[in-house]
């Protein structure tokens, strides 16, 4: 059964930057009972709680030593990452295409890695799917005090004020405390949790953020043909080591242009890798034979004829 949060405790109230009066004179180390409307449903289980429910019984089936099955059962919390990724992104490349019946599908196959990881972390005692439900609902109730608690805000910007100082109270309480003057954790952090171009974004903006900047772009510039002629040095004559880490610093110096034009690479990069994939397409149903069939002059042909008609397809749009 899953467990279900009845109350919660709002202990971290006392530390962030918020007018305590708003709280009423109630005890910060009291729990404070969500609304009837938020309370669990009694027996027979909710649609959705049974369709949870049987989920759960499904991957503990998968997972059973000796009934289950044999795939299920070679995987770890290691193994599982790349499905973790996958189905990240294809949930995004849903929600971009805005199908209904895919988004529903895919967020499936997502929920299923949750699932999963949890069922393989409760066997081997460390956490169940109950603790990671509760984290998230108390962790929800806790950064939103205008909600489940009596703080008043008067807008958005309020909201996410008041979201980092509870997140900075949260961290506090397990002893993470974090220089105010530093931005290296959270430039760690960037590393180490998101995809390496969003990552190299992210860290700039923030190191720009405190100063660690150019003084115009015709700095960014110079940086860029530096980084370009010492990729082209190492590709001579250098490690493969030295090769990729030159290559690096050259992809970090065009994503910094990128932010200094107000481009965003990310978004660049898919757009390529979709006209790419279009554009690919139309030189294969032009072809009335195996690519590798034809010159390197007809296939340029094939792929300036694609370009063109999808670009004319465009203009109609």
């Amino acid at each position: 059964m899953l467990k279900t949060l009845t109350s919660v405790n709002l202990n971290l109230y006392d530390q962030y930057s918020v007018d305590r009066s708003a709280i009423d004179a109630t005890d910060a180390l009291a729990p404070i009972d969500l609304p009837i409307s938020m309370s669990p449903s009694p027996s027979p289980l909710s649609p959705d709680l049974a369709a949870l429910q049987r989920l759960l019984t499904v991957i503990a089936q998968l997972r059973h030593p000796e009934t289950g099955c044999p795939w299920d059962l070679q995987q770890t919390p290691q193994s599982l990452i790349p499905y973790v990724l996958e189905e990240a992104y294809e949930v995004v490349d849903a929600l971009q295409r805005g199908d209904t019946a895919d988004i529903t599908e895919e967020l499936g196959d997502l929920l299923l890695q949750v699932v999963l990881q949890s069922q393989i972390a409760s066997e081997a005692g460390d956490f169940d799917i109950a603790d990671v439900a509760t984290g998230i609902a108390d962790k929800l109730i806790r950064r939103h005090p205008h909600v489940f608690g009596a703080v008043t805000v008067n807008d958005v910007a309020e909201v996410h004020q008041n979201w980092q100082h509870i997140k900075a109270a949260e961290k506090a309480a397990r002893g993470e405390v974090e220089n105010p003057h530093t931005v290296t954790p959270k430039l760690r952090k960037y590393h180490r949790t998101l995809p390496p171009l969003t990552a190299a974004l992210k860290i700039s903006e923030k190191a720009a953020a405190v100063g660690f900047e150019w003084d115009d772009i015709e700095g960014v510039w110079d940086k860029f043909h530096e980084e370009l002629a010492e990729f082209r040095t190492a590709i001579a004559a250098e490690s493969k080591a030295n090769q990729q880490a030159e290559l690096g610093d050259l992809l970090f110096t065009l994503v910094n242009l990128a932010r200094w034009y107000g481009l965003d690479p990310v978004d660049a990069l898919q757009g390529t890798n979709r006209r790419f994939v279009e554009r690919f397409a139309q030189v294969e149903a032009a072809a009335n034979r195996s690519l590798s069939d034809y010159s390197l002059a007809e296939l340029e042909t094939l792929w300036q004829a694609a370009k063109a008609q999808l670009r004319a397809a465009s203009r109609e749009e």
